[in-house]
Protein backbone atom coordinates (compact mmCIF):
# COMPACT_ATOMS: atom_id res chain seq x y z
CA UNK A 1 0.00 0.00 0.00
CA UNK A 2 2.41 2.88 -1.20
CA UNK A 3 0.56 6.04 -0.09
CA UNK A 4 1.35 8.80 2.48
CA UNK A 5 -2.40 9.64 2.99
CA UNK A 6 -3.26 10.56 6.64
CA UNK A 7 -6.86 10.24 7.50
CA UNK A 8 -6.73 13.24 10.43
CA UNK A 9 -7.56 11.39 13.55
CA UNK A 10 -4.50 9.04 13.88
CA UNK A 11 -1.22 8.95 12.64
CA UNK A 12 -0.94 6.40 9.79
CA UNK A 13 2.73 5.52 9.24
CA UNK A 14 3.16 3.99 5.88
CA UNK A 15 6.22 1.40 4.41
CA UNK A 16 7.49 3.37 1.31
CA UNK A 17 10.42 1.56 0.40
CA UNK A 18 12.83 3.58 1.64
CA UNK A 19 14.28 2.13 4.44
CA UNK A 20 16.37 -1.06 4.93
CA UNK A 21 14.78 -3.82 7.28
CA UNK A 22 18.80 -4.23 8.73
CA UNK A 23 18.53 -0.24 9.12
CA UNK A 24 14.72 -0.40 11.14
CA UNK A 25 16.96 -3.52 13.32
CA UNK A 26 20.15 -1.30 14.32
CA UNK A 27 17.61 1.40 14.97
CA UNK A 28 15.77 -1.00 17.37
CA UNK A 29 18.77 -2.51 18.97
CA UNK A 30 19.74 1.02 20.09
CA UNK A 31 16.19 1.75 21.73
CA UNK A 32 16.62 -1.51 23.15
CA UNK A 33 19.89 -0.46 25.44
CA UNK A 34 17.51 1.61 27.80
CA UNK A 35 13.70 0.59 26.48
CA UNK A 36 13.49 -3.18 27.02
CA UNK A 37 10.89 -4.91 24.59
CA UNK A 38 9.08 -7.55 25.44
CA UNK A 39 6.51 -9.99 22.79
CA UNK A 40 3.48 -11.90 23.75
CA UNK A 41 2.31 -15.02 21.60
CA UNK A 42 -1.35 -15.76 22.51
CA UNK A 43 -1.20 -19.89 21.55
CA UNK A 44 -2.96 -23.04 21.27
CA UNK A 45 -1.33 -26.15 21.55
CA UNK A 46 -2.48 -26.84 18.44
CA UNK A 47 -0.84 -24.54 16.47
CA UNK A 48 2.71 -26.23 17.22
CA UNK A 49 1.40 -28.27 14.64
CA UNK A 50 0.34 -26.28 11.73
CA UNK A 51 2.86 -25.00 9.34
CA UNK A 52 2.95 -20.99 10.28
CA UNK A 53 4.36 -21.46 13.72
CA UNK A 54 7.91 -23.08 12.72
CA UNK A 55 8.24 -20.13 10.14
CA UNK A 56 7.03 -17.75 13.06
CA UNK A 57 9.96 -19.45 15.61
CA UNK A 58 12.69 -19.35 12.57
CA UNK A 59 11.68 -15.52 12.12
CA UNK A 60 11.50 -14.35 15.91
CA UNK A 61 14.92 -16.58 16.28
CA UNK A 62 16.91 -14.26 14.05
CA UNK A 63 15.53 -11.39 16.39
CA UNK A 64 17.85 -9.24 17.94
CA UNK A 65 16.28 -6.15 19.92
CA UNK A 66 13.88 -8.71 21.79
CA UNK A 67 14.37 -8.94 25.62
CA UNK A 68 11.70 -11.82 26.53
CA UNK A 69 8.93 -13.67 24.99
CA UNK A 70 6.12 -14.80 26.73
CA UNK A 71 4.06 -17.92 25.33
CA UNK A 72 1.06 -18.06 26.34
CA UNK A 73 -0.56 -21.82 26.19
CA UNK A 74 -4.05 -22.89 26.11
CA UNK A 75 -5.57 -26.26 25.69
CA UNK A 76 -2.34 -28.26 26.65
CA UNK A 77 -2.19 -31.36 28.70
CA UNK A 78 0.89 -31.75 31.17
CA UNK A 79 2.77 -34.08 28.23
CA UNK A 80 1.62 -31.50 25.82
CA UNK A 81 2.67 -28.75 27.70
CA UNK A 82 6.26 -30.77 27.77
CA UNK A 83 6.39 -30.65 24.04
CA UNK A 84 5.69 -26.84 23.83
CA UNK A 85 8.72 -26.36 26.27
CA UNK A 86 10.97 -27.90 23.85
CA UNK A 87 9.12 -26.97 20.74
CA UNK A 88 9.70 -23.44 21.88
CA UNK A 89 13.83 -23.69 23.30
CA UNK A 90 14.85 -23.07 19.45
CA UNK A 91 14.06 -19.12 20.51
CA UNK A 92 17.30 -17.25 21.18
CA UNK A 93 15.72 -14.86 23.28
CA UNK A 94 14.76 -15.26 27.29
CA UNK A 95 11.65 -16.83 26.83
CA UNK A 96 8.90 -18.71 29.43
CA UNK A 97 6.14 -20.80 28.56
CA UNK A 98 2.81 -20.14 30.85
CA UNK A 99 0.89 -23.13 30.89
CA UNK A 100 -2.72 -21.77 31.19
CA UNK A 101 -3.91 -25.21 32.47
CA UNK A 102 -1.79 -26.41 34.78
CA UNK A 103 -3.17 -27.12 38.60
CA UNK A 104 -0.99 -24.19 39.61
CA UNK A 105 -2.78 -21.38 37.20
CA UNK A 106 -6.03 -23.15 38.12
CA UNK A 107 -5.82 -22.45 41.40
CA UNK A 108 -4.54 -19.04 40.96
CA UNK A 109 -7.94 -18.61 38.68
CA UNK A 110 -10.01 -19.92 41.68
CA UNK A 111 -8.23 -17.67 44.29
CA UNK A 112 -9.67 -14.68 41.72
CA UNK A 113 -12.99 -16.33 41.19
CA UNK A 114 -13.26 -16.02 44.91
CA UNK A 115 -12.72 -12.10 44.72
CA UNK A 116 -15.19 -12.12 42.35
CA UNK A 117 -12.38 -10.99 39.39
CA UNK A 118 -11.77 -14.19 37.35
CA UNK A 119 -12.17 -14.05 33.62
CA UNK A 120 -16.00 -14.67 32.70
CA UNK A 121 -14.98 -17.65 29.87
CA UNK A 122 -11.76 -18.97 28.19
CA UNK A 123 -10.11 -17.69 25.33
CA UNK A 124 -7.75 -15.33 23.64
CA UNK A 125 -8.85 -12.50 25.69
CA UNK A 126 -8.05 -14.60 29.20
CA UNK A 127 -4.55 -15.66 27.75
CA UNK A 128 -3.73 -12.01 26.53
CA UNK A 129 -4.76 -10.58 29.80
CA UNK A 130 -2.39 -13.56 31.29
CA UNK A 131 0.44 -12.91 29.56
CA UNK A 132 0.20 -9.26 30.36
CA UNK A 133 0.06 -10.15 33.90
CA UNK A 134 2.77 -11.90 34.12
CA UNK A 135 4.55 -9.14 32.03
CA UNK A 136 3.98 -6.62 34.39
CA UNK A 137 4.70 -8.53 36.96
CA UNK A 138 8.33 -8.70 35.75
CA UNK A 139 8.66 -5.06 36.18
CA UNK A 140 11.52 -4.92 33.45
CA UNK A 141 9.91 -3.76 30.12
CA UNK A 142 8.83 -0.26 28.47
CA UNK A 143 7.50 -1.52 25.39
CA UNK A 144 5.43 -4.87 24.60
CA UNK A 145 4.09 -6.51 21.48
CA UNK A 146 1.45 -9.02 20.29
CA UNK A 147 0.98 -11.28 17.25
CA UNK A 148 -0.82 -14.32 16.19
CA UNK A 149 0.91 -17.89 16.35
CA UNK A 150 -1.15 -18.51 12.83
CA UNK A 151 0.40 -16.02 10.41
CA UNK A 152 1.62 -18.34 7.29
CA UNK A 153 3.54 -15.21 5.79
CA UNK A 154 5.09 -14.32 8.95
CA UNK A 155 8.65 -12.32 8.58
CA UNK A 156 10.71 -10.68 11.41
CA UNK A 157 9.50 -7.24 9.57
CA UNK A 158 6.23 -7.49 10.57
CA UNK A 159 7.42 -6.98 14.06
CA UNK A 160 10.06 -4.56 13.46
CA UNK A 161 7.51 -2.39 11.86
CA UNK A 162 5.20 -2.93 14.67
CA UNK A 163 6.90 -2.35 17.46
CA UNK A 164 8.88 0.77 16.04
CA UNK A 165 6.64 3.80 16.58
CA UNK A 166 6.20 2.91 20.48
CA UNK A 167 9.22 1.98 21.11
CA UNK A 168 11.15 4.90 19.41
CA UNK A 169 11.70 7.39 22.38
CA UNK A 170 10.89 10.40 19.99
CA UNK A 171 7.49 9.56 19.08
CA UNK A 172 4.40 10.24 21.13
CA UNK A 173 3.09 7.09 20.29
CA UNK A 174 1.51 5.22 23.54
CA UNK A 175 -0.06 2.09 20.80
CA UNK A 176 0.69 0.75 17.44
CA UNK A 177 -1.96 -1.33 15.35
CA UNK A 178 -0.65 -3.16 12.64
CA UNK A 179 -2.41 -3.19 9.51
CA UNK A 180 -1.96 -4.88 5.83
CA UNK A 181 -3.50 -5.93 2.79
CA UNK A 182 -5.78 -9.50 3.54
CA UNK A 183 -4.68 -11.38 0.58
CA UNK A 184 -3.98 -15.27 0.16
CA UNK A 185 -4.82 -17.82 -2.44
CA UNK A 186 -5.59 -15.27 -5.43
CA UNK A 187 -8.39 -14.05 -3.28
CA UNK A 188 -9.33 -11.31 -0.85
CA UNK A 189 -9.63 -11.82 2.22
CA UNK A 190 -10.81 -10.40 5.43
CA UNK A 191 -14.82 -10.85 5.34
CA UNK A 192 -15.42 -9.48 8.87
CA UNK A 193 -13.55 -6.30 8.37
CA UNK A 194 -14.84 -6.06 4.62
CA UNK A 195 -18.28 -7.03 5.19
CA UNK A 196 -19.16 -6.03 8.91
CA UNK A 197 -17.06 -3.65 10.43
CA UNK A 198 -16.61 -1.32 7.93
CA UNK A 199 -20.27 -1.00 6.65
CA UNK A 200 -21.37 -1.27 10.11
CA UNK A 201 -19.65 1.40 11.14
CA UNK A 202 -20.62 3.61 7.44
CA UNK A 203 -24.36 2.51 8.91
CA UNK A 204 -24.10 4.00 12.34
CA UNK A 205 -22.44 7.23 11.37
CA UNK A 206 -25.70 7.43 9.33
CA UNK A 207 -28.17 6.91 11.52
CA UNK A 208 -26.94 7.83 14.78
CA UNK A 209 -24.92 10.89 13.41
CA UNK A 210 -21.30 12.51 13.70
CA UNK A 211 -19.73 10.59 17.21
CA UNK A 212 -15.96 11.25 17.15
CA UNK A 213 -15.87 7.23 18.56
CA UNK A 214 -17.35 5.81 15.29
CA UNK A 215 -14.59 8.77 13.16
CA UNK A 216 -11.89 7.35 15.24
CA UNK A 217 -12.44 3.38 14.37
CA UNK A 218 -13.54 4.19 10.76
CA UNK A 219 -9.70 5.21 10.40
CA UNK A 220 -8.05 2.12 11.23
CA UNK A 221 -7.26 0.42 7.90
CA UNK A 222 -7.43 -3.00 9.65
CA UNK A 223 -9.04 -2.75 12.69
CA UNK A 224 -9.45 -6.65 13.32
CA UNK A 225 -5.74 -6.95 13.13
CA UNK A 226 -4.41 -9.44 15.91
CA UNK A 227 -0.97 -7.03 16.12
CA UNK A 228 -0.35 -4.78 18.39
CA UNK A 229 1.98 -2.37 20.56
CA UNK A 230 1.80 -0.59 23.59
CA UNK A 231 4.07 1.31 25.77
CA UNK A 232 4.16 -0.75 29.33
CA UNK A 233 2.84 1.65 31.65
CA UNK A 234 -0.76 1.90 30.06
CA UNK A 235 -0.98 -2.09 30.74
CA UNK A 236 -2.32 -2.16 34.20
CA UNK A 237 -5.27 -0.51 33.35
CA UNK A 238 -5.99 -1.70 30.19
CA UNK A 239 -9.63 -3.52 30.30
CA UNK A 240 -9.72 -6.72 28.19
CA UNK A 241 -12.57 -8.17 27.04
CA UNK A 242 -13.43 -11.92 27.49
CA UNK A 243 -15.10 -12.41 24.06
CA UNK A 244 -14.84 -11.83 20.86
CA UNK A 245 -14.56 -8.33 20.87
CA UNK A 246 -10.93 -8.32 21.88
CA UNK A 247 -9.48 -5.73 19.27
CA UNK A 248 -12.28 -3.37 18.89
CA UNK A 249 -12.07 -3.68 22.54
CA UNK A 250 -8.16 -2.87 22.80
CA UNK A 251 -8.77 0.35 20.15
CA UNK A 252 -11.93 1.33 22.53
CA UNK A 253 -9.57 1.29 25.45
CA UNK A 254 -6.99 3.09 24.01
CA UNK A 255 -9.57 5.40 22.57
CA UNK A 256 -11.07 5.80 26.68
CA UNK A 257 -7.80 6.50 27.99
CA UNK A 258 -5.19 8.00 25.63
CA UNK A 259 -5.33 11.28 23.55
CA UNK A 260 -5.70 10.37 19.58
CA UNK A 261 -2.16 11.70 18.86
CA UNK A 262 -0.77 8.78 21.07
CA UNK A 263 -2.30 6.34 19.01
CA UNK A 264 -0.81 5.35 15.57
CA UNK A 265 -1.57 2.38 12.66
CA UNK A 266 1.67 1.36 10.97
CA UNK A 267 1.83 -0.57 7.62
CA UNK A 268 3.31 -4.23 8.46
CA UNK A 269 3.13 -6.33 5.66
CA UNK A 270 2.48 -6.18 2.00
CA UNK A 271 0.21 -9.06 2.28
CA UNK A 272 -0.90 -11.42 5.45
CA UNK A 273 -2.32 -14.90 5.35
CA UNK A 274 -3.16 -17.11 8.39
CA UNK A 275 -6.01 -19.60 9.30
CA UNK A 276 -9.67 -18.68 8.21
CA UNK A 277 -12.43 -19.06 10.70
CA UNK A 278 -15.60 -20.48 9.09
CA UNK A 279 -18.75 -18.88 8.78
CA UNK A 280 -20.59 -21.77 10.83
CA UNK A 281 -24.02 -20.19 9.56
CA UNK A 282 -25.71 -22.93 11.41
CA UNK A 283 -24.05 -22.70 14.72
CA UNK A 284 -24.40 -19.15 16.48
CA UNK A 285 -21.14 -19.78 18.99
CA UNK A 286 -18.77 -21.00 16.57
CA UNK A 287 -16.82 -18.81 13.62
CA UNK A 288 -17.82 -15.92 12.49
CA UNK A 289 -20.61 -16.08 13.51
CA UNK A 290 -19.82 -15.61 16.93
CA UNK A 291 -17.33 -13.41 16.08
CA UNK A 292 -19.87 -10.81 14.18
CA UNK A 293 -22.04 -10.62 17.27
CA UNK A 294 -19.09 -10.22 20.13
CA UNK A 295 -17.76 -7.04 17.68
CA UNK A 296 -21.49 -5.37 17.58
CA UNK A 297 -21.68 -5.69 21.16
CA UNK A 298 -18.47 -4.34 21.84
CA UNK A 299 -19.16 -1.31 19.44
CA UNK A 300 -22.57 -0.90 21.00
CA UNK A 301 -21.40 -0.78 24.38
CA UNK A 302 -18.82 1.49 23.69
CA UNK A 303 -21.51 3.77 22.37
CA UNK A 304 -23.35 3.79 24.69
CA UNK A 305 -20.77 4.58 27.51
CA UNK A 306 -20.71 7.78 25.71
CA UNK A 307 -24.30 8.38 25.68
CA UNK A 308 -25.91 7.03 22.68
CA UNK A 309 -29.55 5.68 23.38
CA UNK A 310 -30.53 2.71 21.84
CA UNK A 311 -33.63 1.20 20.74
CA UNK A 312 -35.20 -1.65 18.90
CA UNK A 313 -36.34 0.82 16.77
CA UNK A 314 -32.44 2.21 15.92
CA UNK A 315 -31.26 -1.05 15.66
CA UNK A 316 -34.05 -2.17 13.27
CA UNK A 317 -32.92 1.24 11.02
CA UNK A 318 -29.17 0.17 11.99
CA UNK A 319 -29.86 -3.24 10.22
CA UNK A 320 -31.59 -1.81 7.00
CA UNK A 321 -28.54 0.54 6.21
CA UNK A 322 -26.24 -1.42 7.28
CA UNK A 323 -27.11 -4.08 4.27
CA UNK A 324 -27.50 -1.42 1.77
CA UNK A 325 -24.13 -0.31 2.71
CA UNK A 326 -22.19 -3.41 3.03
CA UNK A 327 -23.65 -4.25 -0.54
CA UNK A 328 -22.56 -0.89 -1.95
CA UNK A 329 -19.52 -2.10 -0.52
CA UNK A 330 -19.55 -5.38 -2.06
CA UNK A 331 -19.98 -4.17 -5.39
CA UNK A 332 -16.24 -1.78 -4.87
CA UNK A 333 -14.51 -4.97 -3.37
CA UNK A 334 -15.29 -7.07 -6.39
CA UNK A 335 -14.26 -4.64 -9.30
CA UNK A 336 -11.10 -3.72 -6.77
CA UNK A 337 -10.35 -7.91 -6.66
CA UNK A 338 -11.01 -8.00 -10.43
CA UNK A 339 -8.42 -5.07 -11.49
CA UNK A 340 -5.60 -6.91 -9.42
CA UNK A 341 -6.82 -10.50 -10.88
CA UNK A 342 -7.94 -11.30 -7.53
CA UNK A 343 -11.11 -13.84 -7.10
CA UNK A 344 -14.35 -13.09 -4.94
CA UNK A 345 -17.19 -15.34 -4.43
CA UNK A 346 -19.77 -12.88 -4.67
CA UNK A 347 -22.75 -16.09 -4.05
CA UNK A 348 -20.69 -16.65 -0.51
CA UNK A 349 -19.67 -12.84 0.44
CA UNK A 350 -23.41 -12.16 -0.20
CA UNK A 351 -24.71 -14.59 2.33
CA UNK A 352 -22.23 -13.52 5.07
CA UNK A 353 -23.76 -10.14 4.82
CA UNK A 354 -27.43 -11.51 5.53
CA UNK A 355 -25.42 -13.58 8.24
CA UNK A 356 -24.12 -10.34 9.50
CA UNK A 357 -27.31 -8.36 9.41
CA UNK A 358 -29.41 -10.68 11.69
CA UNK A 359 -26.57 -10.57 14.07
CA UNK A 360 -26.73 -7.02 14.31
CA UNK A 361 -30.31 -7.45 15.22
CA UNK A 362 -29.42 -10.19 17.42
CA UNK A 363 -26.54 -8.51 19.25
CA UNK A 364 -29.02 -5.52 19.67
CA UNK A 365 -31.64 -7.17 21.66
CA UNK A 366 -28.93 -8.86 23.58
CA UNK A 367 -27.84 -5.77 24.50
CA UNK A 368 -31.09 -4.37 25.50
CA UNK A 369 -32.27 -7.44 27.22
CA UNK A 370 -29.05 -7.62 29.58
CA UNK A 371 -27.85 -4.01 30.35
CA UNK A 372 -25.93 -4.88 33.40
CA UNK A 373 -23.47 -7.23 31.05
CA UNK A 374 -19.80 -7.01 32.21
CA UNK A 375 -17.32 -9.17 29.45
CA UNK A 376 -14.50 -7.18 30.32
CA UNK A 377 -12.00 -9.10 32.75
CA UNK A 378 -11.12 -6.60 35.64
CA UNK A 379 -7.58 -4.40 35.20
CA UNK A 380 -4.59 -5.68 37.10
CA UNK A 381 -4.86 -2.17 38.80
CA UNK A 382 -8.54 -4.01 40.18
CA UNK A 383 -6.67 -6.95 40.49
CA UNK A 384 -3.38 -6.00 42.35
CA UNK A 385 -6.11 -3.70 44.83
CA UNK A 386 -7.83 -6.68 45.63
CA UNK A 387 -5.00 -9.25 46.29
CA UNK A 388 -1.58 -6.90 46.46
CA UNK A 389 0.23 -11.16 46.39
CA UNK A 390 -1.16 -11.99 43.51
CA UNK A 391 1.15 -10.86 40.42
CA UNK A 392 3.97 -12.48 42.59
CA UNK A 393 2.16 -15.64 42.97
CA UNK A 394 1.56 -15.81 39.74
CA UNK A 395 5.19 -15.10 38.85
CA UNK A 396 6.13 -18.24 41.37
CA UNK A 397 3.62 -20.42 39.89
CA UNK A 398 5.07 -20.43 36.13
CA UNK A 399 8.30 -20.88 37.56
CA UNK A 400 7.20 -23.59 40.00
CA UNK A 401 5.55 -25.18 36.28
CA UNK A 402 8.57 -24.70 34.35
CA UNK A 403 11.06 -25.77 36.92
CA UNK A 404 9.12 -29.06 37.62
CA UNK A 405 7.22 -30.17 33.99
CA UNK A 406 11.29 -29.73 32.13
Amino acid sequence: MVDFHQNGNIATLHNLRTRSHADMTYALETFAQTRKMSLILPCLYSELATDAMPNILAELSKVTYLHRIIIGLDRATEDEFRHAKQFFEGLNQNHVVIWNDSPRMKALETRLADLGLAPSEQGKGKNVWSSLGYLIGCQDSAVMAIHDCDILTYTNDMLARLVYPVANPTFPYQVAKGYYARIGNDKLNGRVTRLLVSPLLIALKRVIGDRDYIDYLRSFRYPLSGEFAMRTNILPDLRIPSDWGLEIGVLSEAWRNLAPKAVCQVEIADAYDHKHQELSPEDAAAGLNRMSVDICKAIFRKLAADGTVFTANVFRTLKATYYRSALDLLEAYYNDAQMNGLTIDRHAEERSIELFAENIMRAGQFFLENPHETPFIPTWNRVHAADPDFLRDMQDAVAADTAEFA
